[in-house]
């Protein structure tokens, strides 16, 4: 495991897109629900243990190796608002390009071709974690940062937090950080023996609807 390689897949200045997508806080921000840096915490608590777990299961569940097109549809089973999996997909195109760039693999050009509109962000994260040389719980772990840093950084952007208040929000996390991609990670080692669905299928069904009904707005700071 290369530490230099994790750093740089979880750096929120890699250009894997996800600048351009505020993990539902936008939606969230706007109906009120998220305010100050404890209802940001919350929310990113909330999205941790849902969505969150999802994706980092998916993810280590790619870095073992998994069938990335089994995985996929996994991750659209996981998925039901059709903007969710738009946005997912997106993503995971805009990985695969920087990805491909940073750590070329024969794994990463078989998946440009298999899915060329984009395969499931998770799904593409696993897999760069195994050019990247790096493992399930790495990959877990990348995913869970990414699942709560993106709201984290756009709240700051939407109502002007304090950035200070944003990062201690982030490592207040920590441990639950941990545990989540833990888990994910067991989950997925469970999947090579039992099969995709011993992986977390926690759902959040508030995100999903504010989710649609956020990609129907006229007018939007973030693609989600």
């Amino acid at each position: 495991m290369s530490l230099a390689a994790l750093l740089v897949l979880a750096d929120g200045r890699f250009p894997a897109g996800g600048h351009a997508h505020s993990g539902g806080a936008e939606a969230a921000c706007k109906a009120g629900r998220i305010h100050d840096a404890a209802t940001l915490a919350e929310f990113c608590r909330g999205r941790l243990h849902t969505s969150g777990l999802v994706a980092a299961g998916l993810a280590a569940a790619a870095a073992h190796g998994l069938d990335p097109a089994e995985l996929d549809t996994a991750a659209d089973a996981r998925t039901p608002p059709p903007a969710l999996r738009l946005a997912a997909r997106r993503l995971g195109r805009q990985l695969l390009r920087a990805a491909r760039a940073t750590w070329p693999a024969a794994e990463l050009d078989a998946l440009a071709a298999a899915f060329p509109r984009g395969a499931h962000q998770p799904v593409v994260l696993g897999v760069t974690a195994r050019a990247a040389g790096l493992g399930p719980l790495d990959a877990a772990h990348v995913a869970a940062y990414e699942s709560v840093s993106g709201p984290a950084t756009a709240t700051v952007r939407l109502l002007g937090l304090d950035p200070f208040e944003a990062s201690a929000v982030l490592a207040g996390l920590a441990p639950e950080l941990d545990a989540v991609s833990g888990r994910a990670a067991s989950a997925a080692l469970l999947a090579r023996h039992e099969g995709l669905e011993a992986l977390p299928a926690s759902s959040s069904p508030l995100l999903d609807i504010a989710a649609q009904a956020h990609a129907e707005w006229p007018v939007r700071l973030f693609a989600s």
